[in-house]
């Protein structure tokens, strides 16, 4: 038999290559991201101008030519003006912020009662947390603890008159504790009610059907500003003599109800978007209609439609500030209401106050926009290959 020469064979693995210089870096990431094409180039050019033209004198703006102290508007005026600053000045008074803070996070709640407010805020924290950490064990009973006992907990705290808490009224709240009170009674009662609004207009009963769809079409029919009017002014009109709802009460009812009548067409939407075989198939086991629902088709239709429910959120979470509208003071109304302080009266104040008051939303819409598309990175099983 004839030897062969392996001597050309190699014995062991190649090393790995690294990338050629031109796929790697800035440079390559550039190319790819900013300047693929001439649309693209031309984009990103007119995007470092913005970006030249407003960053710049915004950080000036806000933090270079910042007033952070004071204890009146002398702080935050010119000379011209009858203040301290040199005539031409220009810059965020965040002085008034910090002199106002309190009141922006509660309101005129009476500060030897706080400790309720942040007692109720540490609660919420520690029960929401693990309700939205995806591997912590126990959802059943950290839902019925965040969306039934933290309510009432939290009722007898903020509110007090029980247990020798010293009551407090709900036209002493204020700032950002209304907010967050009104967004989370709506989100809490919005999206189980939606769901059965969604499955009510889909219902083959015709009187359950009709009553659905003429008040999702009613509600979504009016802004929330007439809600709103029609249950702090309209509502007490048809009730018997002497009986009165809460002013609060009334605006958590009018916003759960407004946006419930949205939610229920977001899930609608969903509801329609599952095959006719997975209706078919849970029929096929004997499943009643609410197992069907809960079991087979409500859980697919939800993950589709999930940034249509935090789109409903974050809509609503700003619509809060609607109720500045009926004398209720949320953080911007409490923001617009500080504007007729007279020891605080300056050309800088309200900007300062307004972006303030933009930043605390736009952190809250954020933090709820990324936990969205996490939780839809998460539950994108289906179509994964």
């Amino acid at each position: 038999m004839q030897e062969h020469d392996l001597s050309f064979v190699r014995a062991e693995m190649a090393a790995v290559e690294p990338p050629p210089t031109a796929d790697r870096g800035l440079v390559s990431w550039m190319r790819r991201n900013l300047f693929a094409s001439a649309t693209d180039t031309i984009f990103t050019i007119i995007g470092i101008a913005l970006v030249v033209m407003i960053v710049p004198p915004l950080i000036q703006w806000a933090f270079i030519n910042a007033q952070w102290t004071g204890t009146d508007r002398s702080a935050c005026a010119t000379v011209a003006q009858g203040g301290n600053q040199p005539d031409g000045w220009s810059g965020a008074c965040w002085a008034f912020v910090d002199a106002k803070f309190q009141q922006f996070m509660f309101g005129r709640y009476p500060v030897d009662e706080r400790w309720r407010v942040y007692l109720a805020a540490f609660l919420f924290v520690i029960l929401l947390v693990p309700m939205l950490a995806p591997r912590v064990p126990r959802k059943g009973l950290n839902a019925i603890l965040l969306f039934i006992v933290f309510p009432i907990v939290a009722y007898f705290l903020l509110v007090g008159g029980a247990f020798g808490l010293v009551r407090v009224a709900t036209p002493l709240w204020g700032g950002l504790m209304v907010t967050l009170v009104l967004a989370y009674v709506g989100i809490t009662v919005s999206l189980p009610l939606g769901v059965l609004l969604a499955l009510g207009r889909r219902s083959h009963m015709p009187v359950v059907k009709l009553v659905c769809v003429v008040f999702i079409e009613t509600i979504r029919g009016i802004p929330l500003i007439t809600v709103l009017f029609m249950a702090s002014v309209m509502l007490p009109l048809f009730l018997p003599p002497g009986t009165s709802f809460d002013k609060l009460l009334r605006a958590l009812i009018g916003v759960a109800l407004f946006a419930s009548a949205y939610m229920a067409e977001v899930i609608r939407g969903g509801l329609q978007a599952i095959p006719k075989g997975q209706y078919e198939g849970a029929d096929a086991l004997g499943l009643s209609y609410w197992k069907k629902m809960n079991l087979v088709v409500l859980p697919q239709a939800i993950k589709l439609v999930i940034p249509g429910i935090v789109n409903t959120f974050i809509g609503l979470f700003k619509d809060t500030s609607l109720v500045y509208i009926i004398g209720m003071f949320d953080l911007l109304g409490s923001v617009r209401q500080n504007f007729s302080d007279a020891n605080w009266a300056s050309p800088q104040t309200p900007i300062t106050g307004l972006v303030f008051a933009g930043f605390v939303f736009w952190l809250f819409c954020f933090g709820m926009s990324r936990y969205s598309i996490f939780m839809e990175r998460r539950l994108d099983t289906g179509h994964k290959r």
